[in-house]
């Protein structure tokens, strides 16, 4: 029983989960702070707070969708390489759109027009869970699934050139399938970053959206 404990203890110390083996490569709780090796996008350094309740961004107007690519507090940090084995980046989102197209949530990056989202958005008054795609600005769906809670955690899963977008919505413990399609082909010289980003805001009401409970690990798959 001390063995078996014992080896339990050096599980959590060397940063793998119990529960499935995972590889903790990167967290943030933003609690107060923001980690060492975010970086910003178009900064607006008045529309974004840290505090014990996470990190809150302004939800202000412009997009990435397409060739629409002004965005501002795209919060990016360098993503791992996944030839060395599924990589899994999950964030916790909480926001309440009332906007069409208003949106919250976690990009896999290479720029403003590569990427795969997953995102928190309102279409024709309802909230969605949405995974798109950008392959030099060409826009497609890759999936879409109703959401019917102010609080979801989403998970993006890169293996190879291939990428799953999953969600969890607030009280339960069960991933849901969002969509998934292959990584867009980066530009030259682009690195992989993790995004979190949320844009399409009204330019007149301040709508601010909540992050927490950011992970990066490999899965052991």
């Amino acid at each position: 029983m001390k063995r078996c404990f014992l080896a339990a203890a050096w599980l959590v110390w060397a940063g793998v989960s119990l529960d499935a083996a995972e590889q903790v490569i990167f967290k943030d709780e933003f609690k107060g702070k923001l980690a060492e090796g975010w970086s910003w996008v178009r900064e607006d350094r008045q529309a974004w707070r840290v505090s014990e309740e996470g990190l809150a961004v302004r939800v202000q107007p412009g997009s990435l969708w397409g060739g629409a690519n002004d965005a501002k507090n795209l919060l990016v940090r360098p993503a791992p390489d996944p030839a060395g084995g599924e990589v899994a980046a999950a964030v916790t989102v909480t926001n309440q759109p009332s906007r069409q197209y208003e949106q919250v949530g976690i990009a896999w990056y290479y720029d403003d027009s590569h990427m795969v989202k997953l995102v928190k958005e309102q279409v024709d008054n309802k909230t969605w869970v949405v995974m798109g795609r950008e392959q030099a600005d060409r826009a497609t769906l890759a999936g879409k699934v109703a959401l019917d809670t102010a609080t979801v955690r989403l998970r993006l899963l890169v293996s190879g050139s291939q990428i799953r977008g999953q969600f969890r919505p607030d009280g339960s413990t069960e991933w849901l399938e969002a969509g998934a399609c292959e990584l867009p082909a980066p530009p030259p010289q682009a690195q992989a970053k993790v995004c979190l980003h949320c844009y399409q805001g009204p330019p007149d009401v301040e709508h601010w959206a909540r992050f927490t409970e950011f992970s990066i690990v490999r899965t052991g798959k």
